[in-house]
């Protein structure tokens, strides 16, 4: 019934619409990227750092809040970001790949080892510039799952899956890491009215309060007070997407009765006023029906999709644009970008192997479906794509310019040898099984 098929496709999300929305992403950033270096290095340097810089203050006059574009840019509109990460894990724990442990033993695996073994490794090889240890620990799911789609239906859609549930537990780990790590000057009691602010959102998901205006007015005053009490109020947005309600308050069986009853009133009512307009009782069924579509939607999963084109077409390319940005000299090449691009390349590909295959060996489980060895290593240089996480780790981590500068020369050049070797080991290995 073709009536049926809009809402009902409303209700579903599947893995294929948001590894669309995050290959084209990730397609988006290189460009932005490409062009953040352009500017950094061309006439229009002064222009482009100076930009950044530029002082933006919102509310009145003895209560507002003052800040450079780029810090609006990362406390700010990167907390929309998390919120969507935060979407996303809650949906991935409770019906996607993490909901059963024999789906996410080998993400598990895989992203325990792409954290832990990128972090000795850049304890191994960095002397001085400590502070940047979680820098190589996160992958970039835009990015990778971008270089994902270049290859276009030669990978199995198993393998895709696997890459997202591993990126986003490392992102659960990357929002541990910064919440536990990356803190300062905590004021407790901004912190207790915080923490009574979280309480009143579980309350408002315990009473099945599924409206999102409860949701999200608390949490800007929830990220307002993350700011000023010391932790970074990105953390603040993960928290609230824990909160938002799962569950719809109608049934998909009772949407399926209005659904049907809607049908009935079409087909037994002849009379049109005027032969254009509804009869009253069709317009009813009709504004029956739009409630009943609205409130089928889970909150997280209607708030989810919402921000998808929000977050990936607009934040993240915002986000690289202003900070991929570097002048590249000499001094700009030190060792800390050396132990970023190493940890991020062998790191990355060492631990996401041993984590996988530890895994399998002590949880009797199998590689994703239609997966060879190959294609494993393939997978496991594109974990080294950190890049978005990675550049707001290292704003976190250092405060020096040529820090700043080192740090994200690694970055670039670890995420660009990880894409460019991961993309042509899974294009040969591939071919190879094609011709199977």
């Amino acid at each position: 019934m073709k009536f049926l098929r809009k809402p009902i496709n409303n209700v579903i999300t599947t893995y294929e619409k948001f590894i669309q929305y995050e290959a084209s992403a990730g397609i988006i950033l290189l460009f932005v990227t490409i062009l953040a270096l352009v500017f950094s290095n061309s006439y229009l340097s002064d222009f482009y750092f100076s930009l950044w810089n530029t002082k933006f203050i919102i509310g009145f006059e003895n209560f507002y809040l003052e800040k450079p574009l780029i810090l609006w840019i990362n406390d700010g509109l990167m907390a929309i970001f998390f919120l969507l990460v935060g979407l996303e894990i809650k949906r991935e724990i409770l019906v996607g790949e993490l909901s059963q442990i024999k789906q996410a033993v080998l993400p598990i695996g895989a992203a325990i080892g792409g954290m832990v073994f990128p972090a000795l490794c850049f304890f191994l090889l960095e002397i001085e510039a400590l502070d940047g240890w979680a820098i190589p620990m996160a992958t970039d799911i835009a990015f990778s799952l971008g270089i994902l789609k270049l290859l276009g239906n030669r990978i199995p859609l198993s393998l895709k899956v696997f890459l997202t549930a591993f990126a986003i537990i490392d992102d659960i780990g990357a929002v541990i890491i910064i919440a536990l790590f990356y803190t300062s000057n905590l004021n407790i009691i901004l912190l207790a009215i915080a923490l009574l602010i979280i309480l009143l959102l579980i309350l408002f998901n315990y009473w099945n309060i599924t409206h999102l205006a409860f949701y999200l007015l608390p949490g800007i005053v929830l990220w307002l007070l993350f700011l000023k009490a010391g932790i970074h109020p990105t953390i603040a947005a993960v928290i609230l997407a824990f909160t938002i309600p799962a569950k719809p308050k109608v049934e998909i069986m009772d949407f399926l009765s209005d659904l049907e009853y809607t049908k009935k009133i079409f087909e037994n009512t002849t009379h049109r006023e005027k032969e254009i307009l509804l009869s009253h009782k069709q317009y009813d069924a009709l504004e029956d029906l739009n409630t009943s579509i609205e409130l089928v939607q889970s909150p997280i999963q209607k708030l989810e999709h919402r921000l998808h084109g929000l977050v990936s077409y607009f934040i993240m390319p915002l986000f690289a644009f202003s900070n991929a940005g570097v002048i590249i000299k000499p001094e700009t090449f030190g060792n800390l970008s050396i132990s970023i691009s190493v940890s991020l390349v062998a790191g990355k590909l060492i631990g996401i192997l041993l984590g996988t295959y530890l895994f399998m060996y002590i949880f009797k489980a199998n590689l994703p479906e239609n997966t060879t060895f190959k294609q494993m290593i393939g997978i496991g240089f594109l974990g080294g794509v950190g890049f978005t996480m990675s550049l707001f780790i290292n704003n976190l981590a250092y405060t020096e310019n040529l820090l700043l500068d080192q740090a994200r020369i690694g970055i670039l050049l670890g995420s660009s040898i990880s894409g460019i070797l991961g993309y042509f080991i899974l294009l040969f290995s591939s071919k190879e099984i094609n011709k199977v």
